[in-house]
């Protein structure tokens, strides 16, 4: 029996997070069973005129709200929320299901509504004929008509009628694919919830015994094709179809209905799902699933493909590529911006933790910080291991400090480690770059949190800041976190004079030359996590270039989807003197520069020096002192012997 494949990404868009329990249970019953996933969508509509990164505070709100539909989801079924910003809710529909490869979008169909930002839908009431204007005389709302009309995968769409016991559930066909759809969905559901699913097939009155009988030949075997659950073959006489299934629908718990017609191009008789399976789930009594097969999308030759790729200049794919990133950037911004405060319930983030399976490691890079290492490791252990299992290890790496740094970070509970005596044999060069590659060595974590430790007002919220949207969000791999920097002048404390580095030399060089990751507000803060998976890839600059080779190096990797910013609020640290930015602005110069002539496979800049003069003067002497500054670069860790040596150990352990 050949049988339509199940739906492995579901996408259910949501209007009202609170009526949103029974698309979810459908969602679960429908979902390929080993490899499934659902996700909840929330669209933020930000108008025409107005950037859409103006859609970032109205995005966290709504995520807020998709929490709720989480609850819905039964025991062992992943769902995750996701959050669109778009200028229109269908576009945003259709962009995230492409965008997600989703095979199944699934919605709520509670007459003509608007969804909001905020979550809420308003019915207009239920449907009269001549109600609606032509273009949509539908009764599915406009958004999903305008879905319907260009979805790239299957759609289903619930008249919700609180279905909570299933035992029967009623399916009309008439046969083609919208049928064939309808029978497999029916069929999983059945076979999730223990029914019986009853195939129904009308013919006229008045028919022959024989030609009866090849009608329930052909129905019988119609179900032994598409149905391997409890089924029963149902062939009705009636002058009246539709009469016919909505007494069948009174018996039943469901009713799941293939589509009859194709979106008719205009007129005031155009029904997305045929006028009849949009009647029944008008006035059924149970709840009713229509769903639609995807329409067969035309494709180009490759003959074409090639013709046109020839015909169409370099310089004008790269226009088109020019024009859209500030989109895709504003978009970004609003849809992948978060706030701490979104996942300061720890208790939600290790729920999610333990669900998917993961281990958390959080590395303290240390040099000579005894002022403020003792308050951060005693509140992360107190506060995310002891009330807590958010963290599984905490690590202080620390790179040679000549102070009591190691000895007060191992008398607060941490495991402490010197970088130098880690993969001895690959020698041990000076910088926090050096350290936080050798960390991943040393922990065993599939996330990776890294936190500065010369924070003087240190909080939990710089650990689970950046974790929550790596645990709420499958689709990041990497997170920044942001906040305020004040200055200390004159033992004064000024808001807003610090990240000079930042907005002096690192934006103006990403704006230049990376301009996709120009949403970034800190590319160089210090604090930020990722996935195993994708940290074990990526080479490490070994010194002050480590930040912004990361944003580069992962960008390339998992494109500007995978990456995400955390509001962090304010971050209070020990500022460097102008010559000590300098060098670091001058190391960062360095690295962007190497990047780009990987890139672009070319030498770029004949001469790109190594050292740095610094003019000294004063006491009646002139001067340069000449300083040899440039990061080193490690390969990426997926590459040392040693370590997938330890990894496998670590699994097969």
């Amino acid at each position: 029996m050949n049988r339509t494949p199940l739906p492995a990404r579901i996408l259910i868009p949501v209007a009202n997070p609170g009526t949103a329990g029974e698309l979810v249970r459908i969602g679960a019953a429908l979902l390929e069973p080993r490899a499934g996933e659902l996700r909840a969508l929330g669209i933020v509509e930000v108008p025409e005129g107005m950037p859409l990164s103006e859609g970032a505070t109205r995005a966290r709100h709504a995520r807020r709200l998709l929490q709720r539909v989480l609850d819905y989801a039964p025991e062992g079924i992943p769902i995750h929320p996701l959050v669109r910003i778009a200028r229109h809710a269908a576009e945003g529909i259709i962009e995230a299901a492409n965008d997600e490869e989703a095979d199944l979008l699934i919605f709520g169909w509670g007459g003509r509504h608007t969804i909001h930002a905020n979550g809420d839908s308003t019915p207009d009431g239920p449907p009269r004929r001549g109600r609606y204007p032509a273009d949509s005389a539908s009764v599915v709302s406009p958004t999903i008509d305008q879905v319907v009309r260009a979805a790239p995968c299957d759609i289903a769409v619930v008249k919700q009628r609180g279905a909570t016991v299933i035992r029967r559930i009623l399916v009309p066909v008439r046969g083609g694919p919208h049928a064939e759809l309808a029978l497999t969905f029916a069929d999983a559901i059945g076979t999730y919830h223990g029914a019986t699913v009853t195939v129904l097939h009308v013919v006229p009155p008045g028919i022959t015994s024989a030609v009866r009988a090849q009608a329930e030949r052909a129905l019988a075997a119609f179900v032994k094709q598409h149905v391997h659950g409890a089924a029963e073959p149902l062939v009705r006489e009636a002058a009246n179809v539709r009469t016919a299934i909505l007494r069948e629908a009174d018996r039943a718990d469901l009713v799941v209905v293939g589509a009859s017609a194709s979106p008719a191009e205009g007129g005031p008789d155009a029904h997305l799902f045929g006028s009849l399976p949009e009647a029944i789930a008008t006035r059924a009594r149970p709840t009713v699933v229509v769903v639609k097969t995807r329409e067969t999308i035309g494709r180009l030759t490759f003959e074409k493909l090639a013709e046109r790729a020839e015909t169409l200049a370099a310089a004008d794919r790269a226009a088109e590529e020019a024009r859209a990133v500030p989109t895709r950037v504003e978009r970004w911004f609003g849809e992948s911006n978060f706030h701490h405060a979104e996942f300061a319930d720890l208790r939600r983030l290790v729920q999610l933790k333990e669900k998917q399976g993961l281990t958390i490691s959080l590395v303290l890079p240390t040099l000579n910080e005894e002022e403020t290492i003792g308050p951060i490791v005693s509140r992360a252990i107190r506060e995310m291991m002891g009330r807590v299992p958010l963290l599984d290890e905490i690590l202080v790496i620390d790179s040679s400090s000549t102070d009591q740094t190691r000895e007060i970070a191992e008398a607060e509970g941490a495991r402490v480690v010197r970088h130098p005596d880690v993969l001895e044999r690959y020698g041990s060069f000076r910088g926090k770059g050096e350290a936080l590659w050798k960390s991943l060595y040393e922990t065993s974590g599939d996330l990776i949190v890294w936190a500065d430790t010369d924070v003087r007002n240190w909080h939990p919220r710089m650990v689970y800041g950046t974790l929550g949207p790596l645990l709420t969000e499958p689709r990041l791999q990497y997170v920044k976190g942001y906040y305020q920097r004040p200055i200390v002048e004159a033992g004064v404390l000024k808001e807003g004079g610090g990240g000079r580095v930042t907005e002096l030399v690192a934006r103006p060089l990403i704006n230049l030359f990376y301009p996709e990751l120009s949403g970034f507000i800190q590319p160089l803060s210090g604090e930020y996590a990722g996935r195993r998976s994708l940290l074990e890839t990526l080479p490490f600059f070994t010194g002050y270039a480590v930040e912004i080779g990361h944003l580069i190096d992962a960008h390339e990797r998992v494109g500007l989807e995978g990456l995400g910013q955390v509001d962090l609020e304010r971050r209070v640290h020990r500022n460097q003197e102008l010559e000590g930015l300098s060098r670091m602005s001058f190391v960062i110069l360095q690295a962007v520069m190497k990047r780009l002539e990987e890139r672009r496979k070319a030498r770029l800049f004949a001469e790109l020096g190594s050292t740095m003069k610094l003019p000294r003067s004063g006491h009646g002497r002139l001067g340069l002192e000449v300083i040899e500054l440039a990061d080193q670069e490690r390969p990426p860790m997926i590459r040392i012997p040693e370590y997938l040596e330890k990894r496998a150990a670590e699994t097969r352990g």
